[in-house]
């Protein structure tokens, strides 16, 4: 098994980091502040760009044409190039619901699933979003929705329910969506890993802590980068579910992550300070990065 560490890049820029998403439509690397309702990109000098979209930016994405697609609090919204609003479609109605993670299936639309905000169980749904902005309910009964990726040749879609402490893996196609769920892998936390994202004066507890599969990407290996969040690491592991990789993170709360760069080989993960004391995780809310072997997959534009 491979072990990396992954760099701090920023300071502790957000509050709730998530989302991250590379693509030449932006310049490069995209991710959310998402209880603020800010999209950052660099700006100059490697300095943070906020695009405010309103109260929640869980999930940012390209379209085909230009411009984006954002999960915004309770619905969808397209930008265009320069990222003026075009249209907004809300999905319900309910203050107690918000979106969270989502991403584009191989073809074009746009899979985005929501949590309470009390994270009540089984509040949470699963949509896919066509290219005209008609939206139906793919997966119900869920708790907390959250990174979905496809598979190199489409075939297959990974998807993490975190209170499950699963990565589950689906059958897709564009005819009949997704089918046949089943586990992936169970994630273990790696105890050295996670004794390196506690502050300097805690104490790590070996077996002290859960693994929840939070944000996600897959490879052009078809390997799978999953983060746990309150765990301080990335673990990757083969399509026969072999775990490969350990990145360790020096943040407990590490939210999601995704390949970019030139050259799709430079993995990037978000990190959050929610619900977090001021005095304590230094580092959370800033952004790591670590270099890969394998690159990852180009991100898939929505159609609409």
């Amino acid at each position: 098994m491979n072990r990396l560490s992954a760099q701090r890049l920023t300071p502790s820029w957000v509050y709730h980091g998530e989302g991250p998403c590379w693509s030449p439509e932006w310049g490069g690397l995209a991710w959310v502040d998402m209880l603020a309702g800010d999209i950052l990109t660099f700006g100059r000098d490697e300095q943070p760009r906020r695009q405010h979209v309103g109260t929640v930016a869980a999930c940012v994405r390209p379209r085909v044409n230009g411009g984006q697609i954002i999960a915004v609090e309770r619905g969808v919204l397209l930008t265009d190039a320069a990222g003026n609003p075009e249209r907004e479609v809300t999905l319900w109605e309910s203050p107690e619901i918000r979106m969270n993670e989502g991403g584009v299936a191989p073809d074009g639309t746009f899979y985005i699933g929501s949590m309470a905000y009390d994270q009540s169980e089984g509040s949470a749904t699963l949509y896919r979003v066509s290219p005209d902005l008609e939206w139906e309910p793919v997966l119900e009964n869920v708790t907390i929705s959250n990174g979905i990726a496809w598979s190199p040749d489409g075939s297959l879609a990974y998807y993490n329910d975190t209170p499950t402490g699963e990565v589950s893996v689906f059958d897709w196609s564009a005819a009949n969506g997704l089918h046949n769920r089943r586990a992936f892998v169970t994630p273990v936390v790696d105890d050295d890993a996670a004794a390196g994202a506690w502050d300097a004066d805690e104490e790590y507890e070996p077996g002290s802590v859960s693994a929840n599969p939070d944000g996600l990407t897959v490879d052009s290996e078809g390997a799978v980068w999953t983060a746990l969040n309150g765990a301080g690491q990335v673990h990757r592991y083969l399509p026969d579910g072999t775990l490969d990789t350990v990145v360790s993170v020096g943040a407990k709360q590490t939210t999601a992550c995704t390949l970019g760069g030139q050259d799709l080989r430079t993995l990037y993960i978000t990190t959050s300070r929610e619900n977090l004391p001021n005095d304590v995780q230094p580092t959370a809310g800033s952004l790591y990065s670590v270099r890969v072997a394998i690159p990852g997959l180009p991100t898939a534009r929505f159609a609409g």
